[in-house]
């Protein structure tokens, strides 16, 4: 049964999409059976992994979640796009930008992702769910699907500002909706070891 990792931060430009391309082809390349789901609506993810017109895909994982919705019987390997480095995709595009409308009114709204993860994970060692730097429905979603957090920080005054709040809402998800939740770790990023600053092009894991 795969382990579901999510990697959050609240803060934009932490390298978030950079950790989850990297760590999942870095699992591939161990021989894991790795699956890259991306939740965020500006599909950094999707661009980054060589889907270059994410808006012409016939699946994705805005299909995914209305079907979900809709009660539909789902193929749970619809919509997945192979990488060249052995890692699977679900894939975004501009279509995820309405889902939060759809979802807002929904009764069990936060554990949809949850509910296809469970069909899919199986077939997986490791899935990991790429999000927005927001707190929006579709990031809880991912929170209470997972079984670890990796939350990426550059070390500067927003983004520790953004983990104190990132860290509330993960002990809220682990309160109410996720109660085995576990913070993997606070992962480093955007520093330069030649001149051990910050804010610096140079990005490590």
């Amino acid at each position: 049964m795969g382990k579901i990792l999510t990697i959050a931060t609240r803060k934009g430009g932490s390298a978030k999409t950079t950790t989850t391309v990297n760590l999942s082809i870095a699992l591939a390349r161990q021989g894991k059976k790795v699956l890259c789901i991306d939740t965020d609506n500006q599909h950094s993810l999707t661009v980054s992994m060589g889907v270059s017109e994410p808006d012409g895909l016939p699946t994705t994982i805005t299909t995914i979640i209305t079907d979900i919705i809709r009660k539909k019987e789902i193929d749970p390997t619809a919509g997945i796009v192979p990488h060249a480095e052995g890692v699977d995709l679900i894939p975004a595009n501009n279509s995820l930008t309405g889902i939060e409308l759809t979802l807002a009114p929904l009764y069990g709204r936060e554990i949809i992702l949850r509910k296809y993860l469970n069909k899919v994970k199986h077939m997986y060692d490791y899935c990991l769910i790429d999000t927005s730097p927001t707190l929006d429905i579709l990031t809880i979603n991912a929170l209470a699907a997972a079984d670890s957090v990796i939350i990426p920080v550059s070390p500067k005054f927003l983004d520790a500002k953004g983990l104190e709040l990132l860290l509330r809402s993960i002990a809220d998800v682990r309160e109410d909706i996720n109660p085995n939740l576990d913070i993997c770790g606070i992962l480093m990023t955007m520093i330069d070891k030649r001149t051990n600053s910050a804010g610096q092009t140079h990005e490590k894991l």
